[in-house]
């Protein structure tokens, strides 16, 4: 999937959460990371923080790849 904007990144942060059977309750639990972070990360909001969401997707099991266009 390429990301392009906030709303993708949210979206696949989210799917791959339902996938590994987790709420967010249980990701608060286990990273420290609050509800309020995971739920606007997942909904898109623009000013979350790169390393959190970083750290959340590698704990999801998600590879991010950055490659120059071209």
């Amino acid at each position: 999937m390429k990301i392009t904007d906030t709303a993708g990144f949210g979206r696949m942060i989210k799917e791959r959460r339902k996938e590994l059977g987790y709420t967010q309750k249980y990701i608060c639990e286990v990273s420290g990371i609050s509800a309020s972070f995971i739920s606007d990360l997942e909904n898109g909001k623009s000013t979350i923080e790169l390393g959190r969401a970083i750290y959340l997707a590698n704990l999801l099991g998600i590879d991010i790849e950055l490659m120059k266009r071209g």
